[in-house]
């Protein structure tokens, strides 16, 4: 309703173009200006370029420094490299290591090449050297944790997604990073730095799936209403649920339930939540025993584990076996057939479950992945809460065209391998809220497994116990558990 300035900045070359879209509008509308539905008007457009404020640019300062690139000698390349190699490989280098690298320089140098395109092939070689590319750890022969300058690496790389900043490598080089109260001080200031954004994307990313996002499509007969600009708001919706957490160092309960939501107006409309505005997402209160709440009932978590036409409550049930509850689900015996859905509704996914777990080979299995997924039968592959199957009537005479009707009741109910029975996803949601334990023994699981790259043995469980006794004592928060994970031997060992 009001006049609003918004500022882009883009590396544009000849024939590229600028396009706007908006999300959320009326489609398929003709003569929008003489229709009383909402649009976007622009006046005027400014285009001005070069934006560099500075030439060279700071990232060419970094690099080559105030070097004169007409000029240049293989001595000023012997200065770039020392300067660069260190950071690349996240250690001091030796002489040997910018030896090698100042020689295929210097050989481009010989073959009549410019300075800038010799400099060029030694940095390419160096970004090309496993030294770069993996996080190389030696064994410490004086003790059983790793290198200084290899935990400076590990710390940035959980935290940041990147290489160790110049701090905490002069912390590593002067053997003061591992002492508790200086790791404690700068894992708060790495993630008060908004690269621990990074942190967010990259372990909800993995954790909760949401990288598959895109796998599958809701299927638009039965489903019209789902778009991009709901999708990207449900993955938002999981991301800043858990940025928020962490900001606010909650409880890590609030996984699994939470008395607030994050929401923007799409979202809100999607959960039939009251009428909100803006497209930002920002923490909502919700009312008691409301279906919403913690990740289980996030509209991306349940996009992922459908897809698209059906659901399966095997497939969320192993979902959230593995990744909630912390148990390893086995493949299923060999020569047993898949259970698909009837897509005609005639026999419900409950009545197929039943005759299959009349086998007794898959009885013991099925006992624990059924009652986990049939409380998350209330919701669509949209995530949308249901009461009823849809059913797609095609029209007799253009099966392409037909309408979306419910059709079987949905049953959420279930009974969970101790005797306890729910009704629906807030009674299983109360279940695990009673067995929170093994909730945080598999986020702490799930945490160290991302931190160290490498999946987490019977060896390690002694120390995951541990932190998460050391954090129900401290009844601290999300970012408390970071902190015990981080300062944990597992963390800090080869």
């Amino acid at each position: 309703p009001k006049i609003k300035e918004i500022e882009i900045q883009a590396e544009l070359k000849k024939g590229d173009a600028i396009q706007f879209f908006a999300f959320d509008f009326p489609r398929f509308i003709k003569n929008a200006a003489t229709k009383d539905v909402p649009g976007i008007g622009f006046s005027p457009v400014t285009i001005t370029g070069p934006i560099n404020k500075i030439w060279p640019p700071k990232s060419h300062q970094a690099l080559i420094g105030k070097i004169d690139l007409s000029t240049a000698t293989i001595k000023d390349a012997e200065e770039v490299i020392r300067n660069f190699m260190p950071k690349a490989y996240r250690r001091e280098v030796t002489n040997q290591e910018v030896h090698s690298i100042l020689n295929i320089i210097n050989d481009r140098l010989k073959q009549k090449r410019s300075f800038l395109s010799s400099l060029k092939t030694g940095l390419v070689a160096i970004l090309c050297s496993p030294k770069f590319l993996y996080l190389q750890e030696n064994k410490n022969p004086k003790s059983n944790l790793i290198h200084e300058n290899e935990l400076a690496s590990r710390l940035s790389y959980f935290l940041w997604s990147s290489c160790p900043d110049e701090e905490l490598l002069t912390l590593a080089k002067n053997k003061k990073l591992s002492e508790p109260k200086v790791l404690e001080k700068q894992i708060n200031r790495l993630l008060s730095d908004s690269k621990s954004k990074r942190l967010t994307n990259n372990f909800i990313g993995q954790w909760l799936k949401l990288r598959n996002i895109d796998e599958t499509s809701p299927d638009s007969k039965l489903y019209p209403n789902f778009d991009q600009f709901l999708k990207m708001s449900m993955v938002k919706e999981s991301l800043s649920f858990f940025q928020h957490i962490l900001d606010k160092n909650l409880p890590v309960e609030n996984f699994i339930d939470s008395n607030f939501v994050m929401l923007n107006h799409r979202l809100a409309r999607h959960y039939n939540l009251p009428k909100m505005d803006g497209v930002e997402l920002k923490p909502v209160k919700i009312e008691e025993n409301h279906v919403r709440g913690g990740v289980l009932t996030q509209a991306a978590l349940l996009k992922v584990t459908a897809n698209g036409t059906t659901t399966s409550p095997v497939t969320r049930g192993v979902w959230l076996l593995e990744n909630i509850v912390g148990r390893h689900v086995p493949i299923p015996p060999p020569n047993i057939e898949g259970i698909e859905p009837d897509i005609r509704n005639a026999t419900t996914i409950r009545e197929t479950l039943e005759k299959h777990r009349s086998i007794k080979s898959c009885k013991s299995c099925h006992e624990l992945i059924d009652p986990p997924g049939f409380a998350l039968e209330s919701f669509d592959p949209t995530g949308a809460y249901r009461d009823k199957y849809l059913q797609f009537f095609p029209h007799p005479k253009n099966p392409d065209w037909g309408s979306a009707r419910p059709s079987a009741l949905v049953d959420s109910s279930g009974e969970m391998k101790d005797g306890t029975n729910f009704t629906d996803i807030n009674g299983f949601k109360k279940w695990l809220m009673t067995h929170s334990g093994p909730f945080k023994e598999c986020l702490t699981n799930k945490l160290l497994t991302y931190g160290l790259g490498r999946e987490m043995g019977f060896s390690d469980r002694s120390s995951i116990k541990r932190i998460c006794q050391s954090h129900d004592k401290s009844k601290g928060g999300l970012k408390d558990l970071i902190h015990l994970v981080i300062q944990s031997s597992t963390f800090k060992s080869n």
